[in-house]
């Protein structure tokens, strides 16, 4: 049976042809679902037939989802104002407490709501009181690491790569990573990029960062981008730089500027490219943030 007519029809073995009926169940293949299997042995019989049209199947339906423009940013909104959040992250904090990133916006007008009422410092998501020293936030933060906050153990990891303790890093990282937190999973990527914690392996870092990217780090896509630059994979390059570029990533739109100059990039590319990074980062903005940037401007300058 040829492998055009499987893909016609799935309803018999890929290999022996026999049909599926009640006594007999077919499975398809685990990886790239084109064909299906009365047995084990006609899997094993076939493999050396269907190995390269699989092959080319998982590397097109990864390559489908590497590249699909995220709906936004792995950060995500603001839980209070619901306005999404900056990638820059010295636009907003997370809270020991609650594991919640606050935009600055909400954050001063939480200050400022507390003073008028002559209030306690409390955190503007969950209403905690806001430790006063450092030991009492660390311990805040080990209780979400307890309750299994992915956040939280990402932030102890931060913690302990900042010590030089990258073994006790990449375990957070890990724990964090598996749950799904795409900014611990870039992370990772970098322990084993420099072989910090872990024995070094580039293929490890890739898949952490292609994880990354897909779940919304333009960190991450700026980085495979770089790498794809740097291999000569110009195509995938420009595609990760736009990706990243369309989140509100700087980094990515200097190297739009810099492939553009060298004849890579079409001036059409560059300018949706352009335009789309203007949207992104006048969507992260609001009157609230706009007084609690010029308040920081004023007194922590």
């Amino acid at each position: 049976m040829s492998e055009e007519n499987i893909k016609a029809d799935t309803s018999c073995c890929a290999y022996c042809g026999v049909a599926e009926v009640d006594e007999i169940k077919l499975t398809e293949c685990s990886d790239c679902d084109l064909v299906r299997y009365c047995s084990v042995k006609c899997q094993k019989e076939h493999k050396s037939q269907h190995q390269q049209e699989c092959k080319k199947q998982v590397d097109e339906l990864h390559d489908e989802l590497l590249f699909k423009q995220p709906e936004s940013s792995h950060i995500g909104d603001c839980p209070i104002c619901m306005i999404p959040l900056s990638i820059d992250q010295t636009k907003s904090g997370v809270w020991s407490c609650c594991s919640k990133v606050i935009c600055k916006g909400c954050a001063h007008a939480n200050i400022l709501r507390e003073e008028d009422k002559k209030l306690q410092h409390a955190c503007p998501f969950c209403r905690e009181p806001v430790p006063s020293t450092q030991e009492q936030c660390d311990k805040q933060m080990m209780k979400r690491v307890a309750a299994n906050d992915p956040v939280a153990m990402r932030r102890k990891g931060i913690q302990q790569h900042k010590k030089g303790d990258y073994r006790s890093a990449f375990e957070y990282y890990t724990r964090a990573a598996e749950l799904g937190d795409a900014a611990a999973q870039c992370n990772l990527a970098s322990l084993y990029e420099f072989g910090k914690g872990v024995e070094k392996d580039g293929g490890k870092a890739v898949h952490y960062l292609e994880e990354a990217a897909i779940g919304g780090d333009p960190i991450a896509r700026n980085r495979l981008g770089r790498i794809e630059g740097n291999i000569g994979n110009t195509e995938r390059a420009v595609k990760h730089c736009i990706i990243a570029a369309n989140l509100g990533d700087d980094g990515s739109i200097k190297m739009m500027m810099l492939m553009f100059r060298n004849g890579l990039v079409s001036k059409d590319d560059l300018a949706s490219t352009l335009r789309a990074h203007q949207a992104a980062v006048d969507a992260t903005k609001s009157p609230q943030r706009e007084v609690a940037e010029e308040y920081d401007r004023l007194f922590h300058h």
